[in-house]
Formats: C-alpha cells, sequence, structure tokens
C-alpha cells in the first residue's frame, strides 16, 4: 500500500496540532493480526513492558508505578489527551524538556495546548494510531513531534537533540514489537 493511501486511511491530523516541527520521530511495524486486536496490545503495554523507555519514563515522571500503561500514562498529568478516537491517541506534553528538574506546567485542555506559548520551553505531541493493511496486516504507527516556543528554546531543543537524537530508535521504537507480539498472540487465540 502506498504511503499516500495509508495517509488517507486512518492518520490524525498531526499539523494541526504542532505544524513544522523542528524534531520528529516516525516509526511503525506491521503485525499479522486485525486493526483492533493490534491497538488493544498497544493499549496494554506497561512501563515495566519496557526496559530503555520505562526508565527514562520513571526518571523524567517520578513516582509511576510499573504496571502504568502508556495508555493511561498519555491520559493524564503532565501528559493532556489532545485527541483520541476509535484506533488512535494524541497527547501533548509542555515544558522545559531538556532540564534535569521536570518542568512540566499543567496543561488541562487541548485549547491550552494550541495556545502555549511559555518563552524558553518547547511544546511536544505524541502520536499513536493503527492503520490496516490489508491481507490480514494492520501496522501501529508512532510518531513524535517537538516544537520550540522561541528561540532561546530553539538552540536548547538542537543541544538537546544532538545528545539524545541518535539514542531515539533504540528507545521510541521499543514498545512496539511488544505491541505486535501481543497483538499476534491474541490474533493466534494465545
Amino acid at each position: 500500500m502506498s504511503d499516500a493511501a495509508r495517509i488517507e486511511h486512518k492518520a490524525p491530523a498531526l499539523d494541526y496540532w504542532l505544524p513544522g516541527p523542528l524534531v520528529r520521530t516516525h516509526h511503525r511495524l506491521a503485525a499479522r493480526a486485525s486493526p483492533d486486536t493490534l491497538w488493544h496490545a498497544a493499549e496494554d503495554v506497561t512501563l515495566s513492558d519496557t526496559r530503555r523507555l520505562g526508565r527514562l519514563v520513571h526518571w523524567r515522571i517520578p513516582g509511576l508505578s510499573g504496571d502504568v500503561t502508556y495508555r493511561h500514562l498519555f491520559r493524564c498529568p503532565p501528559f493532556v489527551l489532545l485527541e483520541a478516537g476509535e484506533r488512535h491517541s494524541l497527547s501533548g506534553l509542555c515544558g522545559k524538556i531538556w532540564t534535569l528538574k521536570r518542568d512540566y506546567p499543567q496543561i488541562d485542555s487541548p485549547e491550552e495546548f494550541l495556545a502555549y506559548d511559555e518563552p524558553g520551553t518547547a511544546r511536544v505531541l505524541f502520536a499513536h494510531w493503527v492503520e490496516e493493511l490489508g491481507g490480514g496486516l494492520s501496522e501501529f504507527v508512532s510518531e513524535a513531534r517537538i516544537d520550540s516556543v522561541d528561540a532561546s528554546a530553539k538552540w536548547r531543543l538542537r543541544a538537546l537533540w544532538r545528545v539524545v537524537g541518535p539514542f531515539e530508535p533504540f528507545i521510541g521504537t521499543e514498545p512496539l514489537p511488544l505491541a505486535v507480539r501481543k497483538a499476534e498472540e491474541r490474533a493466534r487465540g494465545g
């Protein structure tokens, strides 16, 4: 299936929430399972299922239980649920993501996320969705977008990404094969 057909099929409108980001990551992985089975399997992945990403999340957001699902995580502060549908979810986070002091203001609504413009900070969009590929295959898609609010934040974000960017493919993709494995086991009746 072509990329254009995939985008028409179920991709959420990410540019509405964060157009022209300074940083964009995009990962996808196919499963031999229905779209619903894959989506529900992805919803069940927990922080403790992901060693590297789970540790990073615990470090940045202390006090979380290991049995917290990513579905739940992206719906609670410091995140704000921006949009959710049958097989997609978009969440946002704002603040100084490059500091060690976990400086994330409370954002209570999608409108607050769109209007957020605190100098020296960034906005982050986390998007997850499932696309049907046909032939019994579905694909889980995960995209993150980060953009700075102003020039000083842009400089900090570029510096941060020079350090962490090379590791992102090893960390950001970690939940995908777990969701695929769970979905394929369920599809086989396991």
